[in-house]
């Protein structure tokens, strides 16, 4: 299960890059913000994988509280967004039709940001009662 946990996550995350770029999502830092996380959150996997030390982990598992509350900053400055331009379109707008108007308009996806937060989520999955937690494999890489 936690494999598929794992391809989950790297499937994810790869399509969501691709698609960040794609859209030129990159003009503020905020806007880079999750692709960075996206960068290096694949550094402690990649060294996991080859040293096996679950301090790398315990990294993974810190960039993955990074990646929920960027999902959150994300879903307030995307629906700010919305409800800024909302407001110049049409300035009697408020209240829940203002909220309605902006979260129905396309751009930009007001929910989107939430993919982080899911990835955030699927990250501590992987990492959940992980093998490399266990006191036995904390000896083991004493020794090593």
């Amino acid at each position: 299960m936690r494999a598929l946990v794992l391809a989950a996550y790297l499937l994810g995350l790869i399509g969501t890059a691709a698609e960040l770029l794609l859209v030129s999502h990159t003009e503020n830092f905020w806007q880079l913000l999750p692709l960075i996380l996206i960068g290096i959150s694949l550094i402690p996997l990649a060294v996991y994988a080859v040293t096996h030390a679950a301090g790398w982990l315990r990294v993974f598992k810190a960039i993955m509280a990074l990646f929920m509350a960027s999902g959150l900053i994300g879903l307030f400055l995307h629906y700010d967004g919305k409800v800024e331009f909302k407001k110049e379109s049409d300035p009697s707008l408020a209240g829940w039709p203002l909220f309605r108007d902006a979260m129905k308009s396309a751009v930009p996806p007001a929910l989107a940001p939430a993919a982080m937060i899911q990835f955030g989520l699927l990250g501590l999955a992987y990492t959940w009662r992980h093998p490399a937690f266990s006191p036995k494999a904390e000896i083991r890489n004493d020794k090593t």
